[in-house]
């Protein structure tokens, strides 16, 4: 079996967000897959995808704080600067980080560690909404 939806995702503010409930919301052909994969491609290049801690918050705003200090905006080496301050930074940064995500599927559910769950890593400070493009493959 093979599936792909187009997923739009609520518009966020600058930061890390949790996502996997939006995603599994949305999927309910998951439940018919017994072994198999998802892919999650996000379809933005100031905006990127990652999987990590999905129960202590702070995992998420440290994230933010570390990304900013390590790809800070208004250096003065950065040349594509006509979109804002942010959105050179907001590229590295998804490059980084990246645009996809390839997870398991067991038994109609992902196969994810207990502590696991899906980022949207939102890098630009005023993003509009933003799609993913979810494949699932399986039997």
């Amino acid at each position: 079996m093979w599936l792909q939806k187009e997923i739009q995702l609520k518009r966020r503010a600058r930061g890390f967000y949790l996502i996997t409930t939006e995603v599994l919301n949305q999927l309910t052909e998951l439940q018919d897959i017994k072994v198999g994969m998802m892919n999650v491609f996000i379809k933005h290049t100031s905006a990127s995808l990652t999987l990590n801690e999905n129960a202590d918050p702070t995992v998420l705003s440290d994230f933010e704080s570390y990304f900013n200090k390590a790809v800070p905006e208004d250096e003065p080496y950065y040349l594509h600067t006509d979109e804002g301050s942010d959105d050179m930074p907001a590229h590295l940064k998804a490059s980084l980080l990246g645009c996809s995500l390839n997870i398991p599927i067991t038994n109609g559910q992902l196969n994810l560690g207990i502590w696991q769950g899906i980022y949207l890593c939102e890098h630009r400070n005023h993003a509009g909404s933003r799609h993913i493009v979810v494949t699932l493959q399986g039997e």
